[in-house]
């Protein structure tokens, strides 16, 4: 199906009014660029530890929004134009207020992106998408169904292979698992398939609920095996009191270097004696950073393992 879409100029201080006005009118799909600076919190929150340099913002931003052929493209745009009318005659600058229009190409939007992911292999673990079937000569792996869907990673990134290279190492048939930044769910569901006894995961985004129960359920994991809490453990203290203290034997969080420095406390205090800490997102020049974090919080490096240009840091609770 080849979608319209329009594009309207308009400014940073009036972009979540128009969005807020566009969605009351029944759009769906609203995209937004401009070049407004990103937050300490956002950069936090993505998936890569050097961010590209990006234009000096001048204030002007672009709504994009997208309508079906057979819907009344006319009808629309005059409620769009209407609502801009509206938001101007509040004293809200919306800049040029220009809608130009394009056709999409013909994409199936929801299921494109599977395009990009394949099964791949870390080790004698072999993590597949639902939608290839299994080899003969790998019946005898252990199979891991990951659907990562739109919003979070498939496991084929370094720096998660390096997490569960180290979760083999030290994971018991009695661990406990606090899995920080649980996304799609890899870690915990590795961990638990590999015999851990328990894992509890936490992440910023209300979207991982979903993620990981249809990603439990796909990998046959029991749900009483497995809690999450939406939350920022680092500094929510009804996240933390829900998480617990002293009670994990590993904390594992594949999260940027700068997250890793406040978190490393946080997880000291959720481990049992003798816990052992894994960290990856680390690019290697933040390597001596989080050495030096958790040596100076009393945690013994047990190893340093290394994938391409990413760094995994393994140490332990002193008991």
């Amino acid at each position: 199906m080849k979608w319209k879409k329009y594009t309207l100029k308009t400014t940073v201080e009036a972009e979540d009014l128009i969005s807020t006005m566009m969605m009351e009118a029944g759009i769906e799909g609203i995209e937004i660029e401009d070049k407004v600076p990103l937050s300490e919190r956002d950069k936090q929150q993505m998936f890569v530890d050097i961010l590209p340099e990006f234009p000096e913002d001048d204030g002007t931003a672009y709504i994009s929004f997208y309508l079906e052929p057979e819907a009344d493209q006319e009808e629309m745009l005059e409620k769009v134009r209407a609502g801009l009318t509206e938001i101007g005659s509040w004293g809200t600058d919306i800049g040029a207020g220009t809608i130009t229009a394009s056709e999409t190409e013909d994409k199936d939007w929801i299921n494109n992106w599977k395009q990009y992911f394949h099964q791949f292999y870390v080790d004698d673990i072999l993590i597949k998408p639902s939608w290839e079937e299994t080899a003969p000569q790998d019946e005898d792996k252990l199979l891991i169904q990951i659907d990562p869907g739109t919003a979070f990673g498939t496991g084929m990134h370094e720096t998660t292979q390096l997490v569960i290279r180290q979760l083999r190492k030290f994971l018991t048939k009695d661990t406990v698992l606090l899995d920080v930044g649980t996304g799609s769910g890899i870690l915990s569901i590795i961990s638990l398939k590999l015999g851990a006894r328990r894992a509890v995961g936490t992440d910023l985004d209300p979207c991982a609920l979903l993620a990981v129960k249809e990603n439990m359920e796909a990998n046959g994991i029991d749900a009483s095996l497995f809690e999450m809490r939406i939350g920022n453990i680092i500094d929510d203290p009804e996240v933390q009191a829900w998480a617990g203290e002293g009670c994990y034997d590993i904390v594992a969080a594949n999260i940027l270097a700068e997250v890793l420095v406040p978190l490393t406390p946080v997880a000291l205090s959720r481990l049992k004696p003798g816990g052992v800490y894994i960290t990856s997102g680390i690019i290697d020049d933040k390597e001596e950073l989080i050495l030096e974090t958790v040596k100076a919080w009393g945690l013994e490096v047990l190893e340093v393992t290394r994938q391409g240009e990413w760094v995994s840091v393994t140490a332990r609770k002193p008991l």
